[in-house]
């Protein structure tokens, strides 16, 4: 369900001040299976899960353009005396 973390400026603050971590995922995936996943992998208390439904973006190469495929963001939030370490996983 989980294809890789979103380490960007804005998501290291979120996870420093309200202990969400962002995560790009399948487009099926479902809350509950987001939840899952983030507690089997990481063996952490998920308190919430937000998603989002990203659109694509266009691209330009030359005189075509196309789009890039749309993608699932979601957003979860942990347990405060709780830490995800992606360099041990």
């Amino acid at each position: 369900m989980l294809i890789r973390p979103l380490i960007t400026e804005k998501s290291t603050g979120l996870k420093e001040d309200a202990h969400q971590y962002s995560f790009k995922v399948h487009n099926a995936a479902t809350k509950g299976d987001i939840r899952r996943a983030v507690e089997g992998l990481f063996k952490v208390r998920v308190l919430r899960v937000r998603t989002v439904n990203m659109r694509g973006k266009l691209r330009r190469m030359g005189r075509t353009q196309g789009y890039l495929s749309d993608w699932k963001k979601a957003m979860v939030t942990i347990a405060a005396d709780q830490k995800i370490d992606f360099e041990k996983v």
